[in-house]
């Protein structure tokens, strides 16, 4: 099969190198790909991610199989309607299936019908009307831009005053643009994160490794909300009792609610969960894999990843049976000075020559370019450095081992990452 994955992240990087292992792959081609992807896969020139057109016209010159759109955008703004129209296979949701992660407010309805457990909400379109709100319901509270902003449009607010400079932010400044021409103002909830993510066929759902990412900028969980710091799989959090009440109260609700809608779900569906004395809430759905989930999860699937691919695009998932590896997984984050702010990029990347033959370390780039033999961050999180143990203790040990041979001007990274699932042992 001719693949052609969308994106230029991590995520997209565990994909290609999953979907380079499968007997089944003849081509792989990536859009618009990075420097590490571009090592393992054809990238095009002058495609852009949400160039619907041109991508339609490369995906009929080139005869490709099969699109597997890596983030969000693309799906939220229709690219499987659209290319489908064409004859294009396209892994992933419909616009409106992509609705879950594109609108909270529409998540939260569907949640609703399918009587998943989640926080008590309220939706507003004006700054006063929510400011009002907050004042009566009291905090800590959550305040969300209803629509995507690149994981960067949720607040939790101990006090008013914060809620208040949230809700100043998305409708005043509005910071976010048209994704926050509406707010998802919510209970909080006391817990632990989680990450469940599903490959579903429109009725039917296989779970992935379940794995837990680590969100803030620094350790112990402190700073800025970020894209992802880290991830590791699995979650011991997530164990037998609590996986069952995950796919018997929310994911098999939302995939049958999804199917009455007249809308079968298809593709990755990610579950973002607060666990609270066992019992599991939904926080968000995406319409993809984590980032950087997917590269502690992937690594740990031992199945042919296109032939599962093919299954869930057949409607064939029931009788399939996903194999996980006993190891653990842990990827570590390497961020550009000053992200999740504005950051320098061009920086030298060294020493990725030395962990590139260590075994069961692999680095999966995010924000990087190549230029000639060199490479060069380019993005605000820059390296994904992802290591397997025979436990969990030893994946740990092994990344940092990694870390520590790379440098670039500025790097950043958590010193923490894994050690929540320690107590657990």
């Amino acid at each position: 099969m001719k693949v052609l994955v969308l994106g230029g992240g991590g995520r997209e990087h565990a994909l290609c190198y999953i979907l380079s292992k499968s007997s089944k792959l003849t081509k792989l081609y990536c859009i618009p790909g990075n420097g590490g992807i571009s090592e393992i896969a054809e990238i095009p020139e002058g495609i852009g991610i949400n160039d619907f057109e041109k991508i339609k016209e490369f995906c009929l010159k080139e005869k490709i199989d099969l699109v597997i759109p890596g983030p969000e955008e693309p799906l939220v703004k229709g690219i499987k309607d659209f290319l489908s129209e064409a004859g294009i296979l396209v892994f992933g949701p419909d616009k409106y299936g992509a609705l879950l992660e594109g609108s909270k407010a529409f998540a939260k309805k569907i949640m609703e019908k399918a009587q998943v457990p989640t926080s008590q909400y309220e939706v507003f379109d004006s700054y006063e009307e929510a400011l009002k709100f907050v004042k009566k319901r009291g905090v800590p509270i959550v305040v969300k831009a209803d629509g995507l902003c690149a994981g960067k449009g949720v607040f939790v607010c101990q006090t008013v005053e914060e809620a208040e400079k949230a809700l100043e932010k998305i409708f005043i400044k509005k910071i976010f643009g048209e994704a926050g021409s509406k707010v998802v103002i919510e209970e909080y909830l006391e817990g632990e994160e989680a990450s469940y993510i599903v490959i579903a066929d429109g009725e039917n759902f296989k779970a992935l490794p379940t794995s837990q990412d680590h969100k803030r900028l620094l350790d112990n969980d402190e700073g800025p909300n970020t894209g992802g710091m880290g991830a590791y799989s699995p979650a011991p959090l997530v164990n037998e009792a609590v996986r069952k009440k995950i796919e018997e109260r929310i994911i098999a609700p939302i995939l049958k609610t999804m199917k009455e809608e007249g809308h079968p779900y298809t593709g990755f569906l990610y579950a973002g969960l607060m666990i609270s004395q066992g019992e599991p809430y939904v926080l968000e759905f995406n319409c993809r894999l984590g980032d950087p989930e997917a590269q502690a999860i992937l690594p740990r699937i031992e199945n042919d990843f296109l032939e599962m691919v093919g299954k869930a695009l057949s409607g064939k998932l029931r009788e399939y049976e996903l194999k996980e590896s006993s190891k653990a997984c842990v990827c570590v984050v390497m961020a550009s000075k000053g992200y999740p702010g504005s950051y320098e990029k061009g920086h030298i990347i060294t020493g990725l020559e030395k962990v590139r033959d260590i075994k069961d370390v692999i680095v999966f780039h995010a924000g990087t370019k190549k230029e000639g033999d060199k490479f060069l961050t380019n993005g605000g999180r820059v390296l994904g450095v992802t290591a397997l143990g025979e436990t969990i203790t030893e994946a740990i040990e092994r990344a940092y081992k990694a870390v520590e041979l790379i440098h670039f001007e500025g790097a950043h990274y958590r010193r923490d990452i894994g050690k929540k699932a320690l107590k657990y042992l």
